[in-house]
């Protein structure tokens, strides 16, 4: 998701956050310098190449996920509630790209969602699971559908190892 993230449009609608909430000339011109120069030191090595990055956030970068949730949360206040209404959303839950979406399948489906939802910027591609048998796996959890409520249990991908990394391994020890 964050090499997806348009790093132009990104920074305007940072300006425009700190314009409507009137922050001081001072502050938001350092902002958006730091802005600037995180977003342009975005390279990486691949087969002994330095590969600088022209669009998009740096993997791995602490900062790229504060600057996506700028960018999705701007996407999700311009053109969620047309969404909800056009759709019937009952719940939108989205923890970084993964999205829970409750909605009325007697009007709408999830093709004609995603084909919306695939619509509001160039850069975002969006795909859907369905829940099968009455059961979805969404974020390591597994929800489970019944007539009367829901069932939330842990999930545990097959390739799940219950390890972990033992205190004697040659790991730096932090202090």
């Amino acid at each position: 998701m964050y090499s997806n993230i348009p790093v132009t449009q990104t920074k305007h609608i940072l300006d425009n956050i700190l314009h409507l909430n009137h922050t001081d000339t001072k502050i938001k011109s350092e902002l958006l310098d730091w802005y600037g120069t995180i977003t342009q030191q975005n390279c990486f090595r691949h087969n002994d190449i330095t590969v600088t990055q022209t669009d998009g956030l740096a993997m791995g970068a602490p900062s790229s996920s504060i600057i996506s949730e700028i960018f999705l949360q701007h996407i999700e206040h311009t053109h969620l509630p047309h969404l909800t209404q056009k759709h019937r959303l009952m719940n939108y839950v989205r923890y970084v790209d993964d999205i829970l979406l409750i909605y009325d399948s007697q009007h709408t489906d999830l093709h004609s969602i995603l084909h919306d939802f695939n619509s509001l910027h160039q850069n975002l591609h969006f795909t859907g699971e369905m829940e099968q048998n009455n059961t979805i796996i969404c974020l390591d959890i597994t929800i489970h559908k019944t007539p009367s409520n829901i069932k939330i249990s842990v999930y545990r991908k097959p390739t799940f190892m219950d390890t972990i990394i033992p205190y004697t391994t040659n790991h730096p020890h932090t202090t």
